[in-house]
């Protein structure tokens, strides 16, 4: 099995348990990777880490203790020095794709749901879909729960659902199909981009502009594959084109409240996009959000900020409405979610130090 690059374009994936034998005494091929010509020598746990950014270096010692590491056909430990031209498979307990979904009872916010649709508002922390080092927990283990007793959902079908997804800390909107008819329908949508999506996000800095538009191809960083880049448009042949346009909501003097909206979906578009224009989302910790972009050099401003960190733990980011075309009906709609708790928290709690700071200076 060839390795693809979309594979691994999956949120956050999680600590899992040690891999062991399927039910049919195997172990199952589910990633191949070819040692181009010219590699230097490199333990193989550090050389998947550069090939599976998603998924720790610890994860991929566990598998390699548990005789899951390949290469040439035979079992390595993580230790294994990789050379040009070995064949390196990642062996798992069960067939590619069609591992079972146990369905969890965890509560969702159901924003609609009809026979064919389900809108849910995704709440920050909980990764979509289950991957390699994480098989439970996820929406789609909850929406196994939800749809346990619809006969026409198959909740062995770890995505069949899924016509799009959010990051794992980002929260809001996203829709599932419940039949096939209706992926195919919501499928062409996002493909042809007329969906209709905005998101809300809190970046560092006073943007200057009212609102923009950044165009600028997405690949893997060649320096961290575990971070996007952007490059100049045709410029790196194995980089997606990408078009965010955006437009300020509310400024508070060292960070915007920006409304994006998507014209592609590439995995961390959003997070990349606003960076490359010096604008961090803030909390972003995989990009740099974390730390103290903008502001005063005070011990106060420098705690008030760690205060907001705590508030809202991750990116503020927030995928707020969603509009399509209902693929049996084809009715247009169009649906809106409130910002969650620990943004909107964040929200306030800038505004007030943006109102202090405006009285100061009057």
């Amino acid at each position: 099995m060839a390795f693809n690059d979309d594979d691994f374009e999956i949120e956050n994936m999680q600590e899992g348990e040690e891999p062991r034998l399927g039910s049919d005494g195997q172990l199952h091929e589910h990633f191949r990777f070819s040692v181009p010509e010219g590699k230097k020598l490199v333990r193989i746990d550090k050389f998947l880490v550069g090939v599976m950014p998603h998924v720790s270096r610890n994860r991929i010692q566990m598998a390699a203790e548990c005789n899951s590491i390949l290469a040439n056909g035979k079992p390595v430990k993580s230790s294994y020095k990789v050379k040009p031209f070995d064949e390196i498979s990642v062996m798992l307990a069960y067939p590619p794709a069609e591992f079972e979904i146990v369905p969890q009872d965890i509560p969702i916010d159901i924003v609609y749901e009809d026979k064919d649709i389900i809108l849910v508002n995704k709440q920050p922390g909980m990764v979509v879909h289950p991957g390699f080092g994480n098989f439970q927990g996820t929406l789609l283990n909850a929406l196994a729960w939800h749809l346990k007793d619809d006969p026409d959902f198959d909740t062995s079908d770890p995505r069949l659902g899924l016509v799009h997804r959010i990051d794992k800390d980002t929260s809001g909107l996203l829709i599932i199909a419940k039949n096939e008819d209706a992926k195919s329908h919501l499928g062409k949508q996002f493909f042809n981009k007329t969906t209709q999506r905005t998101y809300n996000a809190l970046v560092w800095g006073n943007v200057e502009e009212d609102e923009g538009t950044i165009d600028a191809d997405l690949a893997r960083d060649p320096k961290d594959r575990m971070l996007f880049t952007t490059f100049p448009n045709g410029e790196n042949p194995s980089a997606k084109h990408a078009v965010t346009h955006y437009k300020v909501l509310e400024r508070f003097g060292y960070v915007t409240l920006v409304e994006c909206k998507l014209e592609t979906g590439r995995t961390h578009q959003i997070r990349v996009h606003m960076k490359s224009i010096g604008h961090t989302l803030f909390a972003d910790d995989r990009y740099g959000g974390l730390e103290i972009l903008r502001g005063e050099r005070t011990s106060k401003y420098r705690q008030f900020v760690q205060n907001c960190f705590a508030l809202c733990p991750r990116q503020a980011l927030h995928a707020k409405t969603l509009g399509f075309v209902h693929p049996r009906t084809e009715e247009e709609m169009f649906f809106d979610s409130n910002i969650p708790y620990d943004m909107h928290a964040l929200l306030e709690k800038w505004r007030a130090f943006y109102k202090e700071m405006l009285n100061k200076e009057r």
